[in-house]
């Protein structure tokens, strides 16, 4: 069988035909495009084969949809009205090896990192003739190349594996992903690396891609292709959920530097308007190329949260004081009741058009940069609570109750404590509460029912325990592609 990597332009949706029963996933070369064979040997080519692999990134059954709000929607921030089916599985945690958000994931998360990896391997053949200004450009390919493959492989980590770092704990050996240092050959066994080798491998890429920027003479300064300040921001949050606290906070304030925001934005005007359409957000580093024109209408994440089910919670809710600026976003369709709620989208209202099926995903914001300057603070021998107070203001202001560091807690514990509730109120919708809860080792209230007096399925449910399992699909070739042990073990019990 011919090898093919997928061909398709960012703005531009190609059907592409599936695997056939009984082919694993990670040969992602069935897919109608370009023949690999004498593919990738210009640099229009490349340019191509590169504008593929950020469409599968940004298609609905990875970042344009699943692979981010499989983050949020069984936690405690998300309300599942029971209206559709859509991730009730998921929300509900009666969760199967043949769950098609799961199956999705697995299968365009190794899209993008395998057709990077051939990006990455065809670039330098392409050297020797170039011209200076070709080479340049080659270098700017490599850098998003790496960028790309270093993205999928840390989702493919966090949503398949175990927490790498639990509360101090190091679950480093525990079994990770199956790494794409190469292309994988058609038909060849594979073994998967452990937590500690796929961070390895993350945290390799991403600083390849820098060295790959600096020597493009920087990035291409659009918020749709990975640059320089989206990359130093991964590295800060792959480095927060290793505890490389110093590592964690360098990084966030490169990515500041590198994105020129010092401060945010604040007032339900201001605050609004970042989510008016697909480039609207100066906050942000990386945004998906979804728009109004271009995206994934029924299979979008704002369909997911306004008429497919999704809200805050309650229990979020909550948590906004009364002049927080981020609650001008929360607003209900005119068939919402208290007892059935219907969002209008939130972060993808895309208030521009009214539609939420048009908005984006923004990817890398600098919000988080500074939460993540704030925590570390709190934990790396040469951070002060001093430092962690004046980055978490930086956030906190957005509820307009809060105006110095003298609002704040003042003890490591209830900084701390403000901390976790700050992410969870300014990341909603971001994709990265279960990472959260699972890393600080939360005993988590999750599924819950019976709006407006919301109570719980699960409550203490010792969520850093929970394990995805590995597609049956893919587990079943014979491959090589080994299934979490006991992962069904890691469900909650029904109280």
């Amino acid at each position: 069988m011919k090898k093919y990597i997928l061909k398709a332009f960012m703005l531009v949706a190609l059907g592409a035909g599936m695997t056939s029963c009984g082919d694993t996933f990670l040969e992602t070369d069935y897919y109608s495009g370009i023949d690999t064979e004498d593919a990738l040997t210009s640099i229009s080519k490349i340019s191509t084969a590169l504008n593929g692999t950020y469409y599968n990134l940004y298609h609905y059954s990875f970042a344009g949809n699943y692979a981010i709000n499989i983050g949020d929607i069984p936690t405690d921030i998300s309300y599942w009205n029971g209206k559709t089916g859509h991730f009730d599985g998921i929300y509900t945690f009666t969760i199967v090896d043949t769950d098609t958000y799961l199956n999705s994931i697995w299968e365009y998360g190794y899209k993008v990192a395998d057709n990077a990896a051939r990006i990455i391997e065809a670039i330098p053949a392409l050297y020797e003739n170039a011209t200076e200004e070709e080479k340049a450009e080659l270098e700017l390919y490599l850098a998003e190349a790496y960028s790309l493959r270093g993205y999928a492989q840390l989702m493919l980590t966090n949503i398949f594996c175990h927490q790498i770092k639990v509360n101090g704990t190091d679950f480093s050996s525990e079994p990770g992903i199956v790494v794409i240092n190469t292309p994988i050959p058609a038909f060849e066994k594979v073994s998967r690396s452990t937590i500690g080798q796929s961070y390895e491998a993350v945290l390799s890429d991403l600083n390849n891609a820098i060295s790959h920027f600096d020597a493009a003479g920087g990035d291409r300064g659009q918020l749709q292709y990975f640059g320089k300040a989206a990359v130093y921001g991964l590295l800060a949050r792959a480095n927060l959920y290793m505890e490389n606290w110093d590592a964690a906070m360098s990084n966030a304030q490169k990515a500041l530097d590198a994105a020129n925001i010092s401060t945010l934005t604040y007032g339900n005007d201001s605050y609004k308007a970042l989510y008016n359409s697909e480039t609207s957000n100066t906050e942000s580093m990386f945004a998906l190329a979804i728009t109004a024109s271009q995206n994934w209408s029924a299979n979008s994440s704002g369909t997911l949260w306004s008429s497919y089910n999704y809200s805050p919670s309650p229990k979020l809710q909550a948590l906004y004081g009364e002049n927080d600026c981020r609650t001008s976003i929360f607003a209900w369709d005119s068939q919402s009741t208290p007892e059935v709620p219907i969002f209008k989208g939130g972060k993808f209202s895309h208030f521009s058009s009214g539609n939420p099926a048009y908005a984006t995903h923004y990817i890398v914001n600098a919000p988080e940069m500074f939460l993540i300057i704030a925590e570390a603070n709190l934990y790396s021998a040469n951070g002060t609570i001093n430092n962690a107070q004046k980055a978490l203001l930086t956030v906190a202001k957005r509820n307009s109750d809060i105006t110095s560091v003298g609002d704040l807690p003042s003890t490591k514990e209830n900084l701390m404590s403000f901390i976790k509730d700050e992410r969870a109120r300014e990341l909603f919708q971001e994709g990265l509460r279960l990472y959260d809860l699972r890393r600080w080792d939360e005993m988590a209230e999750v599924n819950a029912t019976q709006a407006p007096n919301i109570s719980f399925v699960y409550t203490n449910y010792k969520i850093s325990n929970l394990v995805f399992p590995i597609p049956s699909a893919e587990v079943n070739t014979g491959y090589g592609v080994a299934q979490n042990e006991n992962w069904s073990s890691t469900l909650p019990q029904r109280n």
